[in-house]
């Protein structure tokens, strides 16, 4: 995995985790990769992986098993859009809106960009 310099490692696993969720490549109650093979698979230091777990065990997106391991909570897609939502409307939106004001674009012409994406993803 290639991290980011701009977020923390353990908040962008926490994204690799919420995208597996999210295409339901981690179904709900079924097992997820322990902290020790999530580490080994993302090459980071099982403690940082374990900070991933315990930021989403926190947020009620997965739940401990005891002896068996870590398990997706039966409302964390709910739960991860709520997140991604408000992130994306606290950070990633307002920077768009900067970037837009300096080059100049106007929300017409995102908004026929959006369409011609929308037709291509179809």
């Amino acid at each position: 995995m290639n991290f980011k310099s701009n977020k923390p490692i353990y908040l962008q696993i926490v994204d690799f985790c919420f995208q597996n969720i999210l295409t339901n490549e981690w179904a709900k109650d079924n097992r997820i990769p322990s902290v020790r093979e999530l580490g080994l698979t993302l090459q980071v230091n099982p403690n940082t992986a374990m900070r991933a777990f315990e930021y989403m065990q926190t947020e009620d997106i997965i739940y401990l098993k005891r002896g068996m391991g870590y398990y997706v909570s039966p409302e964390a897609k709910k739960k991860i859009l709520i997140l991604q939502k408000k992130e994306f409307f606290d950070e990633i939106l307002p920077a768009t809106f900067e970037s837009m004001n300096l080059l100049d674009i106007s929300i017409e012409e995102i908004v026929k960009h959006y369409e011609q994406y929308k037709e291509k993803q179809q």
